[in-house]
C-alpha cells in the first residue's frame, strides 16, 4: 500500500484542487483589461472581470491594478466569439444556443523580464443557454445573461489551468 501511494506521488498525481501550477514566489497578480477583437460589445470587460475575481476568490495571489506592481500578469484577448442555435421548438424557433470563445492568454513572471509561465494562442471555450418562450428583447436580454455567466465559467475554467496546471 506505501509502495502504491510513493509511486502515485512520484509519477505526478495530485488531488484536483490542492495542485499549484504557479512558481511559489509570485503572490501578485495584474489582469489588464483583454483585448476584443469581436464585434460583441463588452465581452472584453465581462470576461476581464470574471478572471479577476476568481483570483481574488481562490486567495492564492493578490490581485493589483497596476502591472508594475505585479509578480505576474496576465495578458489576453478575445479573437473570436460565436452563437449558434442548437436547438429549436417546432414552430422554428431557436430554444437553445451555444456560445463559443476563443482566446489567446498568456501569464507572464514580470519579475523576470515577461518569462512566459503560462500561454495558450487557442483557448477555446463554449457553453450551452437555453432560451424560452421571449420577445425579441427578451432574447436579447437572456443573452446578455448567459455572456456574463458564461464570462465565470470561462474565468473558473482558466484560472483552473493556470493555478493548477491541467
Amino acid at each position: 500500500m506505501l509502495g502504491t501511494l510513493f509511486l502515485l506521488t512520484s509519477c505526478g498525481y495530485a488531488l484536483v484542487g490542492t495542485g499549484n501550477f504557479l512558481p511559489a514566489d509570485i503572490h501578485t497578480i495584474a489582469v489588464p483589461a483583454f483585448v476584443n477583437k469581436t464585434t460583441r460589445v463588452e465581452l472584453e470587460q465581462r470576461v476581464t472581470q470574471a478572471v479577476a475575481e476568481e483570483f481574488v476568490s481562490r486567495g492564492r495571489l493578490k490581485l493589483v491594478t497596476k502591472p508594475a506592481d505585479a509578480d505576474a500578469i496576465l495578458r489576453g484577448s478575445i479573437d473570436s466569439f460565436g452563437l449558434f442555435p442548437i436547438a429549436s421548438n417546432p414552430q422554428g424557433r431557436a430554444t437553445q444556443y451555444q456560445i463559443s470563445i476563443t482566446a489567446k492568454i498568456e501569464l507572464v513572471d514580470h519579475r523576470h523580464e515577461d518569462k512566459v509561465i503560462w500561454k495558450n494562442d487557442q483557448y477555446r471555450f463554449t457553453e450551452n443557454y437555453q432560451v424560452g418562450d421571449v420577445t425579441s428583447s427578451d432574447t436579447f436580454d437572456q443573452e446578455t445573461r448567459a455572456i456574463a455567466e458564461i464570462a465565470v465559467r470561462f474565468a473558473e475554467s482558466l484560472v483552473t489551468n493556470l493555478l493548477e496546471g491541467f
